[in-house]
This record gives C-alpha cells, sequence and structure tokens, in this order.
C-alpha cells in the first residue's frame, strides 16, 4: 500500500491524522472562458473579524461497526470495511457492542444477522486482542482515537420505542481502565450513537442521557487520575433537536467537552432526486437552519463545549452509488463544510472513510472517490479562521472564505451548481474595497510580506500580482463520474498507491476567477492582508 493511501486510512470516527505537506509547480492556464454564457459577480469578504474557528482536526471521517451483511435496497456495499474487519471505533451498532475485558472472559462472539432484533443485529463483542492490534496500528500511524462506547447497556426498550433505566457502566469502565492499563492513548470516549431527540430505532430521555454523561466524566477522571491530558467528554453523537440538546447542555455544564450532532439532510439514498437537491442553493440552505439553531443554543447555555458533526454522509442507508461516490456529492460536501465552519463547528466527520456508498475510498480497491480530493485541498488551503462571505451575480454561486492554511493571505472557494453559465467573480472586502485596490494597499504597507508564500511562483508572475488556483471538475462533464479532474488533469494514484502532486494555475490577479458550469475553485490570494488573519 502506497504512502498516500496509508496516510488516509488512519482516520476514522473520530480517529484522524493531518494530511501531509505537498509541493506545487506552474501548468497551462484554466483562466480562458467557453463559448457558453457568462456571467459576471462578486464575492463580498469581511476580513475584520472571523465568524469561526475550526481546529486543526476539522477534516476527519468515521468508519462503522457493519459487517459485510448490511445491505440497503437490495446492494451489500459495506464489503469487509466492517470495523469487525479493519478498525472498531464506533456507529450505529456501537450501542449493541459489550468489550471483553479481564473480568469478563465470557465468549466473545461477532454480529449475527437478525431482522428481530434492534438494528437488524444481534449483541457483538470486541475481543481484547483485536483492540490491542488496533491499538498498535495506531500507535504506527500517530492517529487521534475517538472511541463510542455503548450507551443502552443496562436499559429497557419500551414498547413507545424509549429506552429507560440508567446506564450500566460496569463493562464500559472495565474496557476504560484496561485501555489506560494499558497505555493506549484515546483523545474522547463518545457515549452513544443516534440515541437523542425522537432517535433513530430508540430514543434516551435527555434527563437520563445527562446523568450517564455526568458519570461517564467522572468514570474518566477517575480512571485517568494523574494522567493529562484527559480524553475529551463526548455526546451525545445524534440528530440535533432544539428541547432536547438545551436540557442536555444546561445538565452537563460541567462535564461535557465536545457537543456532537449527526447530518444526513438528504434522505434516504434510495431517493432517485438526490442530484436534484444538491443542485438546488435552496435546498442546501435548509440545513443552515440546524447549524445557526445549534450554534445559538451553545452559545446561550452555561456549558463550554464545542460543537463537531460527529458524522454526516448526507444520505442515510449507504448512501447510493454513482452519486454519494461520484463527482457530484463534492458539491454537498464542501459546501457542508464551508457552511459548518462558518457556524463555528470545530470538526466535521464524514460518514466514512470506507464503506457504504458514501466513502472517501472505494470499498474494493482502496482508491480514493472525488470527495478525498476535495477533503484534501480544503485541508492543504483552508486556515482555521472563517470569514463572512456573500455573492452577488447568480443564486447558483456557493462561497465561502478562509484565511490561508500555513500562509499568507486568504482561500476563496466558489462552487458552480449551474450547468451552462460560466461566472467571472471578482473579490471585494467587506462590502467595498475591490482586489486591485487591496493589493494596491498591502504593497504600499506590507511590501515585507510579498515573498513570503509557500510556493514558487513563476517567474512570468511576481508575488503580489499573482494567486494560485486549483479547478476541479468531473472527467467528461459527466456529474456520476467517479474520476475527478484537478486543472484538466485526471486525479489518479500511481501504481504504488502514491496520492498525485495537486498542482495550481497561476492567474494574474487583474483577471477575475472563472468558474465553469458544474466546477469548484480553490483560489489562494497570498498577497491580501486582512485583520481576521493577522
Amino acid at each position: 500500500m502506497g504512502s498516500g493511501i496509508s496516510e488516509f486510512l488512519v482516520m476514522g470516527l473520530c480517529f484522524w491524522v493531518c494530511f501531509f505537506s505537498f509541493s506545487l509547480v506552474s501548468v497551462s492556464s484554466q483562466n480562458a472562458v467557453g463559448n457558453g454564457s457568462n456571467v459576471e459577480g462578486t464575492v463580498f469578504i469581511d476580513g475584520k473579524s472571523a465568524i469561526g474557528r475550526i481546529d486543526d482536526d476539522f477534516i476527519c471521517a468515521t468508519l462503522d461497526w457493519w459487517p459485510p451483511e448490511k445491505c440497503d435496497y437490495g446492494t451489500c456495499s459495506w464489503g469487509r470495511a466492517s470495523l469487525l474487519n479493519l478498525i472498531r471505533l464506533g456507529g450505529t451498532l456501537q450501542d449493541k457492542v459489550i468489550y471483553e475485558t479481564e473480568d469478563n472472559k465470557q465468549t466473545c462472539t461477532p454480529f449475527v444477522r437478525n431482522t428481530s432484533e434492534l438494528f437488524g443485529f444481534t449483541q457483538g463483542c470486541l475481543p481484547l486482542n483485536r483492540w490491542d492490534q488496533l491499538n498498535s496500528f495506531f500507535k504506527a500511524s500517530g492517529a487521534k482515537i475517538i472511541f463510542g462506547l455503548n450507551a443502552l447497556a443496562g436499559r429497557t426498550i419500551q414498547k413507545d420505542g424509549s429506552a429507560t433505566g440508567a446506564w450500566d457502566y460496569s463493562n464500559a469502565e472495565s474496557f476504560i481502565r484496561y485501555t489506560v492499563k494499558k497505555n493506549y492513548p484515546i483523545h474522547g470516549w463518545e457515549l452513544g450513537n443516534e440515541l437523542s431527540g425522537s432517535g433513530v430505532g430508540t430514543r434516551v430521555a435527555a434527563d437520563q442521557y445527562a446523568t450517564d454523561t455526568n458519570a461517564l466524566q467522572k468514570i474518566v477522571q477517575n480512571i485517568y487520575n494523574g494522567v493529562e491530558p484527559k480524553p475529551l467528554i463526548v455526546a451525545p453523537g445524534g440528530f440535533f433537536d432544539t428541547n432536547w440538546f438545551k436540557e442536555f447542555l444546561d445538565k452537563t455544564s460541567k462535564s461535557l467537552d465536545v457537543l456532537t450532532h449527526h447530518i444526513y439532510d438528504l434522505g434516504p439514498g434510495v431517493d432517485s432526486h438526490l442530484v436534484e437537491k444538491i443542485l438546488n442553493p435552496s435546498y442546501l440552505d435548509g440545513e443552515a437552519n440546524t447549524f445557526r439553531s445549534l450554534h445559538n443554543t451553545l452559545k446561550s447555555s452555561a456549558s463550554s463545549a464545542v460543537s463537531w458533526v460527529g458524522e454526516a454522509g448526507g444520505a442515510y442507508n449507504s448512501g447510493r452509488n454513482l452519486v454519494t461516490n461520484s463527482f457530484v456529492f463534492s458539491f454537498w460536501y464542501l459546501d457542508q463544510l464551508g457552511m459548518s465552519a462558518a457556524f463555528d463547528t470545530k470538526t466535521y466527520c464524514r460518514q466514512s472513510l470506507i464503506g457504504g456508498n458514501y466513502g472517501l475510498l472505494d470499498t474494493t480497491n482502496l482508491a480514493p472517490n472525488p470527495d478525498y480530493y476535495s477533503a484534501l485541498l480544503w485541508h492543504r488551503l483552508m486556515g482555521r479562521n472563517a470569514l463572512s462571505t456573500s455573492f452577488s451575480g447568480t443564486k447558483k454561486i456557493r462561497a465561502y472564505a478562509h484565511c490561508a492554511k500555513q500562509s499568507k493571505g486568504i482561500t476563496v472557494l466558489l462552487i458552480n451548481l449551474d450547468n451552462s453559465t460560466t461566472v467571472l467573480g471578482k473579490v471585494a472586502f467587506n462590502g467595498t474595497w475591490s482586489l486591485e485596490q487591496k493589493q494596491t494597499h498591502h504593497h504600499r504597507h506590507h511590501h515585507h510580506h510579498h515573498h513570503r508564500s509557500r510556493t514558487s511562483i513563476p517567474r512570468s508572475l511576481k508575488s503580489e500580482t499573482a494567486r494560485e488556483e486549483y479547478h476541479l471538475s468531473a472527467k467528461d462533464g459527466d456529474l456520476h463520474s467517479r474520476t475527478m479532474l484537478l486543472n484538466g488533469n485526471i486525479l489518479s494514484i500511481d501504481s504504488s498507491s502514491n496520492i498525485p502532486t495537486l498542482q495550481p494555475v497561476y492567474i494574474n490577479s487583474s483577471k477575475p476567477i472563472v468558474v465553469r458550469p458544474f466546477s469548484i475553485v480553490f483560489a489562494h490570494i497570498p498577497y491580501v492582508v486582512v485583520p481576521a488573519c493577522q
């Protein structure tokens, strides 16, 4: 397995690793405008202050517990991607997992398909030897691990679908003690999966869930006594429900570190209208209500917890082949990353790294799907500070901007959802200063920043007059293609599974940012300095 893919395989639920450094060289210009219709527009960026701040580990991917027998709509798309075969960390079946521990030596059996059981499977067991093996891998990879604990242990499922009774944490406590005894580093312990609000399969009342989360925090404080830093306490890992989340936050203000919620706003994977939803700006805007409401709920509480998207696959029940694993899904995925960051989401975990029809990697051969490259470019180009951004000219452009990553300037992300219109975009700051004016101001007063870009600019373009652009499009213009083009070149791994170099084109700042139909552009503008990025 080549360095590129093995590098990415250390991202799981939520276990993540940074994308490593890369080199950039000049390639042919992508700025020529095609024969279709053109529309001019303006990206307005307020650079006075950041509206959100993401973590360095913002890009995250999940791995699920589903065994190969998991099938949706007649298709079994999980293959050997289950945690039972690769890595065990969390997901739907985590609330049916027991842990083999040194004081619990009962027979450890895997999940068995049984449609009469909750979630369609029997209880399964995580063997200690597999946990040891996984941690050897984690150590070698340097990954950070968030482990999802079984939150249904000890509860009774009532006829109305609710799960009542206190959490029986005895098995989880023994498992955590063993983990600490073996010096296995865990970045966070997450309690439960999709049991908040109305729940999926079953639900737990907010008051009881808060009591159980407080109990987990006490267990962790006790077992990790003298160990610093202590793991994060993460919960509830479910769908946002305003009243439920408000009560939960109010009653966990001294125990909760991270508030997690899940997103499957496109509906079931069987829906034949997924692409129509993805290409509809009004539909995409709908999820902003969730982010806004959660952000306001968190701000109005006494909790110091931060918010994460703990799992997001867009379309539930494993997604849809040639949609959630194809080029068109990068429109949804990158829009979600931009939108969530603008509402101060610290981390966004994509369902999944591998498995189902929404994996960043192909289940059969581990080749990257288009969203892998979208995630990689985001991670390399978008810095921690999100800037207030809007676009005037057409509703079909989605626009986001961040301070640049480990570099001077800003990075703008533009997504064109129109099938026939090329957009010529200029950039203006604080609604008044144009790109040229801001550049002139920068040239006069910040000359010492000019040559501190991380890349080597071609001699024909000076650093103060050139920007780096990354144009993403589908092979042959087919939105359902699983092959992505960067600046017109196919992105594919080589025979050693190494990820290709992601090369920008260099464009003079006097030219507009050209966003072709059904395409995505990252534009790094290194010569712009705004207060939010200083």
